[in-house]
């Protein structure tokens, strides 16, 4: 009797032990599952992007939802320079420059790709890794010229919703005193970044890694961020997937000329345009929600 007692709290605690195993094992198996769906979760950017389109009467706002490999985006930093010619933009920039460095930040640790473009300023960044990175990428010919400008494209686009034919100051400034030496320090450079002011540095860099969409952010949105050979006319003739990032943007715009709106309502003007005829735009913490 003694014996068939024992046997019987043997076998109680055999199936106690068991089932606290399956329990534990369960719970790994939970917590691994819930880990994958948040790795799964961080292979990709969602993003809400608003583009412009025409429903016969006028033009609305469309909004779609795309999601892109981190590994295959890269953040271009449009000429955030440490100051301007016209005072009043190199104040926007200021303002601008902390929101951007926030962004390319939380970029950064997803493993997307930061290029740092304040053009006329390669000297300066001459021995930075950064630099050198983009100088030692293997040459590849391009399937259009990347030479100097990307003009407005008649083909494809009205002339800009602004005047800005007196070079957009509205503010002191003197368009001949060129005050430009460095990328603005708040937006901070890593040696694993890019630094480059070249369309086809950039296009080396790009097809050697496999980026295929591109975030373009900076100033001025009506000048330097549609027509340099790294901006958003060029990336989308290369047939980047490309996004404006409409509150990390300036326009040069002087309130003065036409159509005589403030500068913040000329500057939305100029994204609107782009969101018609060239690519649609997001905010930056889209990037990230």
């Amino acid at each position: 009797m003694k014996i068939y007692k024992n046997y019987k709290v043997y076998i109680g605690q055999f199936l106690l032990i068991a089932a606290l195993i399956g329990l534990c094992y369960g719970c790994q198996d939970s917590k691994n599952s819930k880990n994958q769906d948040q790795a799964t979760n961080a292979e990709s950017l969602k993003i809400k992007a608003r583009k412009q389109v025409n429903n016969g009467e006028q033009w609305e706002d469309q909004f779609a939802n795309l999601s892109w490999k981190p590994e295959e985006t890269a953040i271009i930093i449009c000429d955030m320079w440490d100051r301007h010619w016209c005072d009043s933009a190199t104040a926007r920039v200021k303002q601008m420059a902390p929101k951007i460095n926030k962004m390319v930040k939380t970029a950064r640790k997803k493993g997307v790709h930061i290029v740092h473009a304040p053009s006329s300023t390669m000297d300066f960044y001459k021995d930075h890794p950064a630099r050198k990175k983009a100088l030692a990428q293997t040459y590849l010919e391009p399937p259009i010229p990347l030479d100097y400008w990307f003009y407005p494209d008649e083909t494809r686009e009205p002339p800009l919703p602004i005047d800005d034919s007196d070079e957009g100051c509205d503010s002191a400034g003197d368009p001949s005193e060129s005050k430009i030496t460095r990328q603005i320090k708040t937006i901070e450079i890593f040696n694993e970044d890019m630094i480059s002011d070249s369309g086809q540095e950039m296009y080396n860099y790009f097809e050697n890694v496999g980026v295929k969409n591109i975030v373009l952010c900076g100033v001025h949105t009506n000048m330097c961020v549609l027509g340099r050979t790294f901006g958003i006319r060029g990336q989308v003739k290369l047939g980047r997937n490309v996004v404006l990032v409409r509150d990390l943007t300036d326009a040069m715009y002087n309130p003065e000329m036409p159509p005589y709106v403030s500068h913040d309502a000329g500057t939305a003007l100029v994204i609107k345009h782009i969101e018609k005829y060239w690519a649609p735009s997001i905010e930056w913490k889209d990037l990230f929600d």
